[in-house]
Parts: C-alpha cells; structure tokens; sequence
C-alpha cells in the first residue's frame, strides 16, 4: 500500500482507479437499462424514464471504454520497445496523451448526446399522434435499436484505437524476442513478460468488449421472440461481464490491486 504511505497516487493508479469507478456506474447504469426494459407494457412509467437511462448509459459506458482504451495506450507507451522520436515523446508526455484523449472523448460523448436527444424528442413527438398500443410498442423497440446502433457507432474510436495499441504491442514482442540474442537473457524475459501481461489485458478487454456489444444487441432484438426467458438472461449474463471479468482480470495482473483485494478480503472474514 505504498500509496497509501506516500499518500500520491500514481498515473496508472489513478487511471485504475477512475476505472473502477466508471465499472460500478456502468453495472448500475445495465441495471438501469434492464428495469426500463422490464416496463415495456407500461409506457406511462417507461417514457419518462428513458432520456434520464440513456444519458447514464450513454455516460458511463464511454467512460468505460474510454478509460479502458487509455489503459491499453498507457501499456503500450509503458512497454513497448521502438526506436522512434515521435514514440519516446509521447510517452514522456503521457499525461498530455491522456489529457488529449480525454478532451476528443467528451467531444465524442456531447455529440452522442447531442443525437440522442433528437431521437428521442423524434420519438415522444410519434407517441403523442398516435394512441395505439402496438404503434407504441413498436416505436420504443424501433428507437431502442437505433440508440443502441448510435452509441455502439461512437465506440468504435477507442475500440479501434485498443485494436491498434493490441497489434502494435505484438509488433514490439516480436521485436523483443528478435533481440534476444543480443541483449542478456534475464533482462529480456522481464520485458517479454511485460509484454505478454498487457497484451492479456488488453485482448481480454476487446474479447468482453465484443461479446458486450453482441449480448446488447441481442437483448434489444430479443423481443421479437416468442421464448425469450433464457434468451434474455444469456444476453444479460454478456452484458454485465466486461464490467466484472475485466475488472477481476485486472486485479489479477495488478500486484498492488491484488494486495488491496487480499486485505479487502481478510477484513471481510
């Protein structure tokens, strides 16, 4: 707990720890989501609901891959090995790196908004020119596919950003191992296994990402199904493991969030 004894927190640790917190939002925010859902049949109580749910999902879910991407960018700036002028800059300026992605995400996230207002006035403006209830029902499913496409639209970014940071943490390992013949042995295993730690974490982190997205799409196209019941809770099960799995797999490759967990847990004993 040395940063309890310096009482500092360091760039990763506070990266980690914001992470943390965006992972709890975003559990809430799914939670949320499914209640909303859940009132389809009572429009009454579903409408009024729905711009407030989706200004938490659409808040916490790009904070969630936002942050995620930063730490896979942060890994790669940390670890990777290249010979390149613009390379060493950034990583002598990450903060700068963190605090420009930042700015580029919140103007990503003002214009999700942005558009997602407008859908929804769009949709509450059809709710009032016709009274039937299968009409309703058809344009809250019909707008709840198309939100769920915008925001997933804006998540490609940092999505593909991860992708890139992924292949060119492979690129670097690739050279690591290349120079294993020149460079003392010891040395190089301790970087190839930097290497090999991060590009787990941020494959885990694509791999839940994707199987997040699909697990939403189902579940909102779930309702053109008869036997939905197991469906849906297939679907809610891939929901909500990237905000979990990730989180743990995390703590696993972190040795100071796993000492933090252990006196966590011993406490709780």
């Amino acid at each position: 707990m040395d940063w309890v004894k310096r009482r500092k927190l360091s760039a990763v640790d506070q990266l980690l720890t914001v992470l943390a917190i965006s992972r709890i939002t975003l559990l809430w925010s799914l939670y949320i989501l499914k209640s909303t859902f859940s009132m389809v049949p009572n429009f009454e109580v579903a409408i009024p609901s729905t711009r407030l749910t989706n200004l938490v999902w659409i808040i916490s879910n790009h904070f969630n891959i936002w942050l995620a991407t930063i730490l896979s960018i942060f890994y790669f700036l940390k670890i990777g090995n290249f010979s390149n002028s613009i390379f060493y800059y950034l990583r002598w300026r990450f903060k700068k790196v963190v605090l420009v992605a930042l700015l580029v995400s919140l103007v990503l996230l003002f214009i999700d908004i942005f558009v997602t207002n407008i859908h929804i006035n769009i949709w509450k403006d059809e709710f009032k020119a016709n009274v039937s209830y299968s009409y309703k029902l058809k344009i809250f499913l019909q707008v709840s596919r198309l939100l769920v496409v915008t925001n997933t639209m804006f998540a490609c970014v940092p999505f593909v950003v991860s992708m890139i940071m992924f292949f060119l943490l492979i690129f670097s390992l690739w050279k690591n191992l290349k120079m294993m013949k020149h460079i003392a042995q010891s040395s190089q295993n301790a970087s190839t296994t930097a290497h090999i730690n991060a590009l787990k974490t941020v494959v885990a982190f694509l791999l839940l990402y994707i199987i997040f997205i699909l697990s939403l799409f189902a579940h909102v196209w779930s309702y053109d199904f008869e036997e939905k019941k197991y469906f849906i809770f297939f679907c809610l099960v891939g929901m909500f493991a990237l905000p979990s799995l990730h989180s743990y797999i995390l703590i696993l490759g972190n040795s100071k969030l796993r000492q933090i967990s252990l006196l966590v847990l011993s406490l709780l004993k």
